[in-house]
């Protein structure tokens, strides 16, 4: 199974938080996923450590990416590009960019987010949540 993690669900996953679903910890930890995690991500968590949003060790988060095996996602044109065919469900750029690789890139977006939810049915994005 091909993942992409969003935001929330990579910081449940290192932080051992309890609002990740057993199910879904399941799943990530398979040996069959092949789970990768943005730079958007990364850009997002920098972002909100920034503004005093979060309290994040980002060397410490970068080793449990490697150390777990998840793969980087770079961002690339076709990521951005695929974004003009999304619906304007809402604004959100980060998530609007996960959803656009996950649809490029065939892999199931793992979130629990109920505005990036919205977006099931959009041809190609099979969120896993």
């Amino acid at each position: 199974m091909r993942l992409l993690l969003d935001t929330h669900i990579l910081l449940w996953w290192v932080m051992g938080d309890r609002r990740l679903p057993k199910s879904v910890s399941t799943i990530v930890a398979s040996s069959d996923s092949d789970v990768a995690v943005s730079a958007a991500s990364m850009w997002e968590i920098t972002i909100k450590r920034m503004l005093g949003r979060i309290d994040v060790d980002l060397e410490e988060l970068r080793a449990s990416i490697v150390a777990d095996g998840f793969s980087e996602l770079p961002l690339r044109f076709s990521h951005s590009l695929k974004l003009e065919t999304l619906p304007r469900l809402h604004d959100d750029p980060f998530d609007r960019i996960l959803i656009a690789q996950s649809i490029a890139e065939g892999r199931e977006l793992v979130t629990k987010d109920s505005e990036i939810l919205r977006y099931r049915g959009v041809a190609g994005f099979n969120p896993l949540g």
